[in-house]
């Protein structure tokens, strides 16, 4: 069933849902008190939780909203594994969160389930604009217990992009009615296999879920075309080449080239193919100046989406000395974006920044190689005796290259999963010693005396209104716990 949108009033803003963690509740929630749609980060967000809830819960919100989840037993069964009212004995001694598979233990589900709903429940309480979750097709085996999550929190919208989403539509209908379901998952040298999903995890009296639109993030006309196609596509996000994190490769370029990837005019995606679907489509990849939204409208777009202005404001998930000092080194016009095309293990192109002090600062081999213990970006294998292995290409090259693994994948690959976890302030004690470096992913930074005006820093409304977005739907009076 694709949600009728004719009637609907759609925001000309949606922020960009940044992950790990930078696109938090709060931020999805400062821009939703707004009426334009704030959006929270699904990735890794059962990790996320988890060390929140390591770290002492400090202001206490995740267990306000555990009050609000459905289950009161999961919910407890949760914060007893995970919640340390002490607080960590020292930075980075984390509690090791188990590694989704395709049979992943009934705690893993508990813990993934709710922690997306905590995160949706907190952005949406006592505003009135509406609240998206942003997911990535790459990073399967999580993806049903997250979306599940979400749902029960009452998520407006699902965004999905970093691959063809073509199930989710019809999984998001199975969902909603509360029955078991299952993701086909991609396995590398081999026949795909199905990771099932059965609702019936969270017990007792089920609330009745609506329907959230689903809007895919592309970067070709020919991907929308096909998605709409399938059916169950509500909208698009058009993604230009300039947008951070991951980029869609450009024509022609081979990821086993090491050559950086450039992008010219057949990577130029024709809007008059999309705006011919009927479907509405938002813009983005440096889409945060004060005319982007009325161009953007005058090219038949609803708006713009932006994400790398809203990084670096106050209300992001970004640990505050390291997003302070971006600020600083831009301000300086001494820190880049560099699209790194062997850097992440997804095979996809990749943005980071060259800050000093991170692991976008370094080359890839500085870092030691250490086992995957987060394992989001691995990839499924068919083991000879016909089970389903995982590996990741920024493993040791020695674990890689046992499970059937080719030595050139291993080359300028980076850690993407501890270092993007240690950039919202998780960072991890590493086997050798010492904590992980941060890894920033970020679009361009365009001049950010914009937002700042004289002030040494700025917040998601300064944005805001430097992109002329005028406050529509006030936040509602109400006691919230910040």
């Amino acid at each position: 069933m694709v949600t009728d949108l004719s009637t609907s009033k759609l925001p000309k803003l949606i922020q960009g849902g940044m992950g790990i963690a930078i696109s938090g509740w709060k931020l999805a929630r400062a821009v939703a008190s707004r009426g334009q749609m704030g959006v929270v980060s699904g990735t890794a967000i059962d990790r996320v939780v988890a060390c929140r809830l390591q770290e002492g819960d400090q202001d206490g919100t995740i267990r306000q909203a555990a009050a609000a989840f459905p289950d009161g037993a999961l919910a407890t069964r949760v914060l007893e594994r995970w919640f340390k009212p002490e607080g960590l004995e020292r930075p980075g001694a984390y509690k090791p969160v188990p590694l989704f598979s395709v049979s992943p233990p009934k705690p893993l589900l508990e813990l993934a389930t709710f922690a997306s709903f905590c995160e949706v429940w907190l952005a949406k309480r006592n505003v009135r604009g509406p609240v998206g979750i942003n997911l990535l097709e790459k990073i399967q085996a999580p993806t049903l217990p997250i979306l599940y999550g979400a749902l029960l929190a009452g998520v407006d919208t699902v965004l999905m992009g970093a691959g063809i989403p073509r199930e989710i539509p019809g999984l998001i209908d199975q969902l909603c009615a509360h029955e078991p379901c299952a993701l086909k998952l991609n396995v590398e040298n081999g026949d795909d296999v199905e990771i099932p999903f059965d609702p019936s995890l969270v017990e007792g009296a089920l609330p009745v879920l609506k329907r959230p639109q689903f809007l895919a993030i592309v970067s070709s006309h020919v991907l929308a075309i096909s998605l709409s196609r399938s059916g169950g596509v509500d909208g698009f996000i058009v993604e230009g080449p300039i947008a951070g994190g991951h980029n869609a490769a450009p024509r022609g370029w081979k990821v086993e080239s090491g050559d950086t990837p450039r992008y010219g005019p057949k990577d130029e995606i024709n809007l008059e193919r999309i705006k011919s679907l009927g479907l509405p489509f938002w813009l983005a990849g440096g889409q945060d100046a004060p005319h982007s939204i009325a161009e953007a409208e005058a090219l038949g777009a609803q708006g713009v989406q932006v994400g790398t202005a809203f990084a670096f404001c106050s209300e992001s998930g970004m640990e505050p000395s390291l997003r302070h000092r971006a600020i600083a080194y831009a301000l300086a016009e001494d820190l880049q974006t560099k699209t790194e095309g062997r850097g992440s293990p997804t095979g996809y192109p990749f943005k980071t920044l060259n800050l000093s002090g991170t692991e976008g600062g370094r080359a890839p081999e500085d870092r030691e190689r250490q086992s995957c213990n987060h394992g989001y970006l691995r990839s499924a294998y068919r083991k000879a005796d016909g089970s389903i292995g995982w590996r990741c290409a920024a493993e040791p090259e020695a674990d890689y290259l046992r499970k059937g693994g080719k030595l050139a994948d291993c080359v300028g690959r980076r850690c993407l999963c501890n270092g993007l976890l240690a950039t919202a302030g998780f960072p991890h004690a590493m086997k050798g010693g010492g904590i992980e470096y941060p890894l920033v992913t970020s679009g361009i930074m365009r001049d950010l005396h914009r937002f700042l005006k004289g002030k040494s820093d700025y917040d998601a409304s300064d944005v805001l209104d430097e992109l002329g977005i005028e406050a529509e739907f006030p936040t509602r009076e109400a006691a919230f716990v910040h």
